[in-house]
């Protein structure tokens, strides 16, 4: 069976200062996949129309979407898991005591606590907030797999405390963070693949960059951080490799043999 090269996408594969992914990246995939299964393991659902042009571009063999909560091999969703209503219902609660924000989109439509909170970050980060915003409270009658934080570290780390069966892994920039049942995460859903592909967790490579990358980067039989990865991560990782626009995943591979310089 072949091995399993995981990918984070965001500031792993997919390059936030012009949206593209590396030509150095890509033509390494391609290397690998003849001798290699392909995957990525990401925060996005990489079906939803945001995604589906990098999903395309990458063509992997399987995806873990959404931390864990849903896990694809082709067109079979081999796992799914949604957001224990009475948690979910705790968590709002609580965040609107709080002047931090979390919620998640659902078909268009954007369900946050304190949407001004979501509606300032997006100013900041694209210069714009086009989302349609929805009383928070409508997430309890959706099926919802991960969540939004918008916030700082210690907003995030409080929400942990009061909620300690969830995760909240702070994105790169640290002004936001992934909220996951604890049940589903990267981590598991690369232990799900390996289960389908009877693989053991030891014939699997994990590159990532942000704090959701922190468990499935320590499963994996070797895990990788990018050289512009959070600290933290560099520091659980088996290794660390150049940041992203410096082929940082080229040259990861071929440190690890996975790839020849000049042929397969």
């Amino acid at each position: 069976m072949k091995p399993i090269v995981s990918f984070d996408v965001d500031m792993t594969l997919l390059d936030h200062k012009d949206w593209t992914i590396p030509k150095s990246a890509l033509e390494t995939i391609e290397r690998l996949r003849e001798n290699h299964t392909i995957v990525l393991a990401t925060g996005r659902d990489m079906d939803s129309i945001f995604s589906t042009e990098v999903r395309d571009q990458i063509k992997p063999d399987a995806i873990i979407h959404l931390n864990g909560t849903k896990v694809t091999v082709g067109d079979q969703v081999i796992y799914e898991h949604t957001f224990d209503k009475q948690l979910l219902k705790q968590i709002l609660d609580y965040v609107e005591t709080t002047p931090y924000s979390v919620g998640t989109t659902v078909e268009g439509f954007d369900y946050y606590v304190h949407p001004e909170v979501v509606m300032e970050h997006d100013k900041n980060l694209w210069g714009e907030c086009g989302r349609k915003f929805e009383d928070a409270k409508g997430l309890l009658n959706q099926d919802v797999r991960t969540m939004a934080y918008i916030g700082n570290e210690t907003g995030a780390k409080r929400i942990v405390e009061m909620f300690p069966d969830i995760h909240v892994h702070m994105f790169a920039d640290k002004n936001g963070a992934d909220v996951v049942e604890k049940k589903a995460s990267k981590a598991v859903g690369l232990k799900r693949l390996c289960d389908y592909y009877g693989l053991p967790l030891s014939k699997t490579v994990a590159f990532g960059d942000s704090m959701n990358d922190f468990d499935i980067v320590k499963a994996a039989g070797i895990g990788i951080a990018m050289g512009n990865a959070m600290e933290e991560l560099k520091q659980a990782a088996d290794y660390v490799t150049d940041p992203i626009d410096q082929d940082g995943i080229k040259n990861a591979c071929l440190h690890f043999k996975l790839i020849r310089q000049g042929g397969n």
